[in-house]
């Protein structure tokens, strides 16, 4: 039976109300747990991203390499060849301002070592104004590994020497030969293409085709963004649920 004293609010009527927000409070931190966990984890991202750009920077400012029989991922490397123009493929799919287009993926021929598939760059899908270059040349850029096709990839069509994954062995068989398990992209000069309106995409292509890349691969790095916006959820937490203690505790 409580005492008057209770009844009136005496010394044990806090303990009451504070008892009202530790159940909430069990259920509140394992929340706050997985936003701090995972702005953590996009930090542990964002260094892990700023490790790959800064060796994608040395790489590209690196001196080509010749091109050997096999080759690290992402370096920059020179090749000797002879195109061979009637083993070519398409890959993948770029619209430039109106016209439809995909990189040229040419055999490269070399001398003691297996051919090489270079993708020369961007060119109309009708392959109209394609430079095709007679003899030995030596091309440069970075050097591509192959790739496997995921679930969400787009169908290749082998026969029609058509494909939107990188995948050697693949195209390799769609062509008739054996090509080393990497591929070399073709790095230009110039500045990077201009974007069409709105960002829409590149914009219309004027020049020589194939138009090759204008640098290494620079992958997006927003993890920095992302884990600002996971620590400001877990402070808004934080603060909500502090909102909400307080006026629960301070209840009648």
């Amino acid at each position: 039976m409580s005492s008057p004293e209770d009844r009136k609010g005496g010394p044990q009527a806090p303990l009451l109300h504070w008892g009202r927000i530790i159940l909430p409070s069990f259920a509140a931190l394992p929340m706050l747990a997985v936003l701090l966990g995972l702005g953590i984890w996009q930090m542990q991202r964002l260094a892990w991203k700023e490790g790959i750009l800064a060796q994608l920077a040395a790489a590209q400012a690196a001196p080509a390499a010749p091109a050997g029989t096999t080759a690290e991922p992402f370096t920059h490397i020179a090749a000797t060849g002879r195109f061979r123009h009637d083993l070519e493929i398409l890959l993948g799919a770029e619209v430039r301002g109106t016209v439809l287009g995909a990189d040229l993926v040419t055999v490269l021929e070399r001398d003691g070592l297996p051919p090489l598939l270079v993708d020369r760059g961007w060119v109309p899908q009708t392959l109209e104004g394609v430079e095709r270059p007679q003899g030995t040349v030596t091309v440069t850029g970075w050097s591509r590994p192959s790739e496997r096709p995921g679930m969400l990839s787009a169908t290749d069509s082998p026969a029609q020497r058509r494909f939107f994954n990188f995948d050697i062995p693949a195209m390799g068989g769609a062509l008739g030969v054996q090509p080393a398990p990497y591929g070399l992209v073709v790095v230009g000069q110039g500045a990077a293409r201009p974007r069409g309106v709105l960002g829409a995409g590149p914009a219309a292509h004027q020049g020589a085709v194939p138009d090759p890349a204008r640098g290494f691969p620079q992958p997006d790095n927003p993890h920095l963004g992302y884990a600002i916006t996971w620590f400001s959820l877990a402070f808004i937490w934080c603060v909500v649920f502090g909102v909400w203690c307080w006026k629960r505790v301070r209840a009648p």
